[in-house]
């Protein structure tokens, strides 16, 4: 059985703590390794390990920090293929799925590459007599990252490169479900330049959890999950002096408007809806079609595309989608299937029962599509993170946005239509932090910023584009005045410029 173990000043090491969880083929239901959860005492460790590497890290100038992801980005396209399949065998989507979430982290990677310049800040010279004023951003020290199953690369790159280009030491938690790409990336970065101790990987539950969050010298947190866990982790880093950017769960709806071209409306929906078994936090889980043709019309064209969806083992190169992550997500959304016909909704395709031939012990569900969905059903207001998309049929535009303006998530929202004046209208009024016009999957680009509003978000800045900079640095502002400028004698008075 392979054992998987931590990643602690510059190599892998084993796990001490006798504890030890298995991680699954979701396709096959096999175990496939055993990975060390850490106890407190690891935790410390590798924050001790990471404060005696950061000083001279953050001495490091930018243009060789940045050298490093030079190296990394060239490391991660070499070793693409192999990540892919790694990746793959543990979460159990697609090969090139595992591709894209690759490729969207080393975007972040790329975009930090530029560290000199966005880690710049601002002088004013003659801000006053003989005074001049600058501001400096320095590095917090030691952050950590707690990240989800869904998106082991793309997620820990979007924490550690940033962090790690302004010169801090970085701590990554990842999900103990697919371990094995968050070290791989640790190897990467160290054969890349990165000094040993910047970039520490520790696989663990919530007690690991828990002692990142207790840390004293761990000064901010990043972490990604649901929001009940978002919503703790933000309230005791918080409460105990760190910062924190801590992102929850989606319910993210797209409207389609009676001008739009329907067969892109379709097209759009079965990608955002049921790639990656909609085990994404910006997948689309709820149609909102306006008028009672275009619900119709919408129904008719996906009711085939749903039906005829390939689901397969990451294996099979023509695969659409793969299964869930484990037996209890199995379990979790057939419930919540289950929930929603007796709330009653119309199931118009059941994929509660599919099963794979050679692969009946896989976390397999079939994609499902519902009709006549309320908001007041379960099925609306959860996060279903499964292949389940629910069609929620509006009378009119306004009622049509009314729906994700009440929903207690704000993470995606997208509109399709012909109309500039609709678009502009709903990206200018509705509350949800990442907007898509005719695009179903609103992921910003790596040099703008990634966050959602209400309780898709807690904490004033997003993931990378400049937002990351700030966060993983503290500002300072000096004020200077040299003696040929200073008049004699004490002065008792708040001093202001005259």
């Amino acid at each position: 059985m392979n054992q998987i173990g931590h990643f602690i000043d510059g190599k892998r090491v084993d796990g001490t703590s006798g504890r030890t969880q298995p991680v699954f083929n979701p396709a096959t239901g096999e175990i496939q390794a055993d990975v060390a959860l850490a106890s407190d005492a690891e935790i410390r460790a590798a924050v001790e390990n990471a404060k005696a590497a950061q000083p001279a890290w953050a001495a490091t100038n930018p243009q060789r920090r940045a050298r490093v992801f030079m190296k990394f980005v060239d490391l991660l396209n070499q070793n693409m293929d192999e990540l892919a399949v790694m990746l793959s065998k543990e979460h159990g989507k697609t090969v090139e799925d595992s591709r894209g979430d690759i490729v969207r982290g080393l975007e972040v990677c790329e975009f930090v590459i530029g560290i000199p310049h966005l880690s710049k800040s601002e002088f004013t010279e003659g801000a006053g007599p003989n005074i001049d004023m600058y501001s400096i951003r320095q590095p917090v020290g030691i952050g950590a990252g707690i990240t989800p199953f869904n998106f082991p690369a793309m997620i820990p790159m979007w924490m550690f490169a940033p962090a790690i280009a302004c010169g801090n030491a970085f701590i990554l938690k990842p999900s103990e479900r697919d371990p094995s790409v968050p070290l791989r990336l640790a190897e990467l970065m160290i054969e890349a330049g990165l000094p040993a101790g910047i970039l520490n990987v520790v696989n663990g539950g919530k007690s690991a959890v828990d002692a990142l969050l207790a840390d004293p010298d761990i000064g901010a947190i990043s972490f990604v999950g649901s929001t009940p866990i978002a919503r703790y982790v933000y309230g005791t880093a918080t409460a105990s002096g760190k910062r924190a950017q801590c992102f929850g769960g989606a319910k993210n709806h797209m409207i389609i408007m009676p001008d739009a071209d329907l067969d892109q409306a379709a097209n759009a929906l079965m990608g955002a809806g049921y790639g990656s078994a909609g085990e994404r936090c910006m997948a689309i889980s709820v149609a909102v079609p306006v008028g009672e043709e275009t619900a119709n019309r919408l129904i008719d064209k996906l009711t085939p595309m749903v039906e005829s969806l390939r689901i397969g083992p990451y294996t099979d190169d023509k695969a659409d989608l793969g299964p869930v992550v484990t037996k209890e997500a199995q379990a979790r959304i057939r419930g919540l299937i289950d929930k929603g016909v007796e709330e009653g909704a119309k199931l118009v395709v059941d994929g509660r029962d599919f099963k794979l031939q050679g692969y009946e012990d896989g976390y397999f569900v079939g994609g499902c599509l519902f009709d006549d969905v309320t908001p007041d059903m379960d099925i609306y207001k959860t996060e279903i993170f499964g292949p389940v998309l629910s069609v929620v049929r509006a009378k009119n535009y306004e009622e049509a946005l009314d729906l994700p303006m009440r929903h207690e998530y704000g993470n995606g929202v997208a509109i399709y239509t012909r109309d500039g004046d609709a678009a502009r209208d709903f990206a200018s009024r509705i509350n949800i932090g990442m907007v898509g016009i005719n695009v179903p999957i609103p992921v910003p680009l790596a040099y703008h910023s990634f966050g959602g509003w209400k309780s898709s978000s807690f904490g004033d800045l997003n993931q990378h584009g400049t937002d990351s900079i700030r966060f993983w640095t503290r500002t300072k502002t000096v004020t200077s005045r040299w003696p040929s400028g200073i008049k004699d004698g004490a002065e008792f008075v708040m001093p202001v410029m005259k």
